[in-house]
């Protein structure tokens, strides 16, 4: 017989979680004790509830495996629902555990009672209250499996503090099943035929990869896929990194903010492949066009997600991974045929960059990630935040054999320094760098102390140009130049503000200094900060 705190503690270690992310309080204090007994797993304090949500969804991203986050009852509970509800914007297994209240007094508005469940359901795959603690190793067991199959996505687990402490014989299962609980994951043989068919008969196909791809860890399969028949790809931001950045298939990303190269692409196709891609508005802003003009295959392990925002001619539901196996097996037996003109006709227009001068006393932020990427070693991973820095990011930064992390179907600010250090935890021989808008930086830079109390060596770009700069360019395009509360007056020294935490740092103001910061930027061994002077009118095209 053990309490269950300590059967929780188990299950964790028995599913071979390593690191946790969380703040403690009264209500979770009995898993606490057992976790401080525990050999196997580190427990990393974070500053502020919803950045352990974050930095466990960082962790989760780059290992493929649901990730662990912890907060107590009330305000620790819901402080992690922003959290929750960017995990699963993005498909992201996280298994979320809080306290709660002793089980009497659920309903009764006692002291830091809030209905978690209740309040995280719509952000939610799956949610548990655990009544009876007998059951708590079940729930767990469950809770891991149905994070990460079919589409991922948070679990939460709420834990009555009374429940924690009574007795129970554990037992952990070696395996799950749930009846009403089944995805598909092998693809229906003749929507296969279908696919393949409607390849053969294109003259202009097009893949469209989203971060389904990384969900399935499909991307060997989807890039040799590509590769062998000469087909071009363009990705949502999701789906950047999924392919080189520099690749001769690969056409960049799409969107509101994508390149116009990948856009002509998407206009220009006769066949469209939507891989794992969700055909968000900021992706695809008329897909019922696009839909009216060109054949759509939809491949995506989410039924719900296909023909939701696009009419689609072949819908295929199942893992990317088995499908793209399964393709590829088809047309390599087959008479199959490159695309290989179609692909040098995009080549083609692809064109040089150019940089515009800045004014004195700032950078081009378009030309600094430039050379970043071009200095950057091969496995670097990108975490960028969002707002202005997130779209030079993603559009200048050319992903080798990294990744490119960023929150995108929630877009949430203060995303990227907590998460790096979640990537950098998973992922300690890989250089993590977090991209930040000085607005977004300063919804998190109370990290920057688990970074230091944990040793953890992220390095964290800061793009200041004392804007909330995508509201306000939009603000200046689209409502006359009406600058209203965008403005970060009163905002600290960053490069004082580091060493206020032990950190070393420097300032770039001019483009002449760049490849010197970038240097040092990869070159120090533990955390490092560089501020970067942006023009305040700078824009992200």
């Amino acid at each position: 017989m053990i309490e269950t705190a300590e059967a929780m503690v188990k299950c964790l270690e028995l599913e071979g979680v390593k690191v946790v992310f969380g703040y403690p309080g009264a209500a979770i204090c009995p898993f606490y004790d057992y976790i401080y007994k525990s050999d196997k797993i580190r427990h990393i304090l974070v500053r502020q509830e919803q950045n352990g949500g974050h930095s466990a969804n960082g962790y989760a991203r780059v290992t493929g495996k649901p990730a662990v986050c912890i907060a107590t009852s009330g305000p620790g509970a819901t402080n992690l629902i922003t959290a929750i509800a960017t995990a699963y914007a993005d498909s992201i297994p996280l298994v979320v555990i809080t306290g709660q209240v002793n089980t009497d007094q659920i309903g009764r508005d006692v002291f830091q009672e809030a209905d978690i469940t209740g309040s995280a359901e719509p952000f939610v795959k799956h949610s548990y209250l655990v009544k009876d603690a007998t059951q708590l190793p079940r729930i767990m067991k469950e809770a891991f499996y149905i994070a990460g199959t079919g589409r991922n996505g948070p679990v939460l687990i709420d834990v009555p503090m009374d429940i924690q402490k009574v007795m129970i014989d554990f037992e952990y299962p070696e395996s799950v099943d749930i009846i009403s609980y089944n995805p598909t994951t092998k693809g229906n043989g003749l929507q296969i035929k279908r696919v393949v068919e409607a390849i053969q008969q294109s003259e202009k196909p097009l893949i469209c990869v989203g971060g389904g791809v990384f969900s399935a860890d499909a991307q060997a399969e989807f890039f040799k896929f590509a590769n062998t028949f000469d087909i071009p790809v363009v990705t949502t931001m999701m789906g950047i990194g999924a392919i080189k950045g520099d690749d001769k298939l690969n056409m960049g990303m799409i969107g509101t903010h994508g390149c116009k190269l990948a856009n002509q692409a998407m206009n220009e196709c006769d066949l469209l492949i939507l891989i794992g891609a969700r055909v968000g508005d900021r992706a695809v802003t008329q897909p019922t066009f696009l839909a009216e003009t060109r054949k759509i295959i939809h491949i995506d392990i989410d039924p719900a997600e296909i023909g939701k925002n696009m009419p689609v001619n072949i819908p295929l539901v199942g893992d990317a991974k088995k499908i793209l196996l399964k393709l590829l097996e088809t047309m390599e037996g087959s008479s199959s045929k490159k695309f290989t003109e179609w692909l040098n006709f995009l080549n083609d227009r692809k064109l040089p960059l150019e940089f515009a001068d800045t004014p004195k006393g700032t950078i081009n932020p378009k030309l600094f990630m430039k050379k970043l990427s071009d200095k950057a070693p091969s496995n670097t991973i990108i975490v960028a935040d969002v707002g202005q820095n997130q779209i030079w990011t993603a559009n200048g930064f050319k992903v080798k054999d990294g990744r490119f992390l960023t929150s995108c179907g929630m877009g949430t600010m203060g995303y990227s320094v907590p998460a790096s250090i979640g990537v950098k935890l998973a992922k300690p021989d890989s250089p993590v760098i977090a991209i930040c808008g000085d607005g977004s930086f300063q919804m998190s830079f109370m990290e920057l102390a688990t970074a230091v109390q944990h040793d953890v060596p992220i390095r964290v770009v800061v793009m200041v140009n004392n804007r909330l700069g995508m509201v306000c360019e939009l603000q200046n395009k689209q409502y006359e130049h009406r600058e209203m509360a965008v403005h970060l007056d009163g905002s600290p020294d960053f490069v004082k503000l580091a060493e206020a935490y032990g950190i070393p740092s420097m300032r770039v103001d001019d483009d002449s200094q760049i490849d010197d910061a970038i240097d040092r930027l990869f070159n120090e061994k533990g955390i490092f900060l560089l501020e970067c002077s942006v023009a305040p009118n700078e824009t992200t095209l």
